[in-house]
Order: C-alpha cells, then structure tokens, then sequence
C-alpha cells in the first residue's frame, strides 16, 4: 500500500527523470531535479527596469508600463516532471535550497511552494510539480536537466474544529483551486 512518495508524470516517462532522494540520514528535503535544460533570464535584464526608473525619478506612468511590467516581472516555472502522493492530512513542501540564494542568485518568490494531497492526478495536469523561480543575479542562469533546484517535505498539518473547505474537488493549481489556472 502507498502512502507517500513521488511518481513520474506521463509527459516525462521514459526521458530519464529521477524520484527525489535525501542527501544523507537525517535530511529532512527531498531533493527535485529539473527535468529540462531551461535558462532563467536576469530580472535586470527584463524590461521592467524602464518601469523603475520612472518610479525612481518621479516620472508620470501609464497604464500599458504597468500592465508590461505585470507581464515581464513573472517567476520562471521550472518543471520537474514528477507528482507527489500522500495522506488527505499531509502537505508537500516545496522549499528553496541555500546553495541556490548564496551561490546561483536563484530565489523562490512565493518563499514555499504548497503542494496539497488532492493536486495529485488532477485532470488539469496530472498534478506536476513546478518549481517558480526568480533570478536576481546578472547574468542569465542556465539550468541543466538533472540539477537540483528545490527541495520537498513532507508535512502533517491540522485543521480547526470547525474546518469546512468551500470547494472539496480540486481542478487546477497555481493561485486558487478556483481559478482555474494550471500549474
């Protein structure tokens, strides 16, 4: 009988793609891979920093620089190719490694991802796990498949004694279950 672990999601089987393991004994993460090379620009580099020098000086800005800006200064979603199953009371924690901050420049912007229970085989996306990243450094950062970019952990969490969610079925991911926006 399963009770918690990760699988391969459908779109990646056969391309190589490693379950996540812990470093050593008492490690707490389960480190993810990213199952493609991707390059994550330098936010520097974006178009948004036009914006900012508005800002910074005192300048007028119009609605189409904000709505540019919106639209540029968005995380990267790095995929992992994987799902996570676990208990209804448990929570996947998607947390950023330190080497990522100290050496790479490489931020989560949401601070941790939530994967919930019931994202697992969603019929959106079959519940793959996506990373967001930002990076802050200057150059652009090029990820190769295969490198660990996050961690994830495995967590109980409680409820009120009058919990009552609004929605009991799941149809997306990022933002809100009623959204309708995918991971």
């Amino acid at each position: 009988m399963k009770i918690r672990g990760f699988e391969v999601v459908s779109n990646y089987q056969d391309q190589g793609i490693n379950l996540p393991r812990r470093q050593t004994l008492a490690s707490a993460g389960y480190d993810l891979e990213a199952a493609e090379d991707i390059t994550i620009p330098s936010i520097w580099r974006l178009n948004f920093v036009r914006i900012f020098r508005l800002i910074r000086n005192g300048h007028q800005i119009f609605e189409r620089d904000y709505e540019m800006a919106e639209k540029l200064l968005k995380p990267i979603l790095v995929p992992t190719g994987l799902k996570a199953y676990m208990p209804e009371d448990e929570v996947l924690i998607l947390a950023n490694r330190s080497s990522n901050t100290f050496k790479r420049n490489l931020s989560l912007p949401n601070g941790i991802g939530v994967i919930d229970a019931d994202y697992y085989d969603n019929p959106k996306n079959e519940g793959e796990i996506f990373v967001q990243m930002i990076n802050y450094g200057v150059r652009p950062l090029h990820i190769h498949k295969g490198d660990r970019i996050a961690q994830g952990i495995f967590m109980k969490y409680l409820k009120t004694d009058d919990d009552d969610p609004i929605d009991r079925q799941r149809i997306s991911g990022f933002g809100s279950t009623n959204e309708n926006e995918g991971h």
